[in-house]
């Protein structure tokens, strides 16, 4: 079975992740969680940074928009990346690696 432009993208994200040692998750809500949560969860050297990966122009959705504010307002990092942008977030979590003890 061919993977899904948008599971390309979270694959690469997730190895980024996987080689900078960062703790993260996919929450699988499954009817039971919260709608529009991020596709993934992470914590880089104590800071909360969520992941919603997208295919070609595709956007979050107004739910999806929801939840990016909300971490936005609780001082949370909130990333949307595509084939375009997906190497972003090796900067990001080594910026965030950098404060560490800052």
């Amino acid at each position: 079975m061919a993977k899904t432009p948008e599971k390309i993208v979270k694959d690469k994200v997730v190895s980024i992740l996987k080689a900078e040692g960062v703790y993260y998750f996919f929450p699988a809500t499954h009817g039971f969680g919260r709608s529009g949560v991020p596709d993934i969860i992470c914590c880089v050297a104590g800071y909360f940074l969520a992941i919603e990966c997208k295919a070609g122009t595709n956007k979050p959705t107004a739910l999806q928009f929801r939840e990016i504010e909300r971490i936005d307002r609780c001082g949370g990092w909130v990333i949307v990346v595509n084939e375009e942008n997906w190497e972003v977030v090796r900067d990001i979590v080594r910026e965030l690696s950098a404060r560490e003890g800052a």
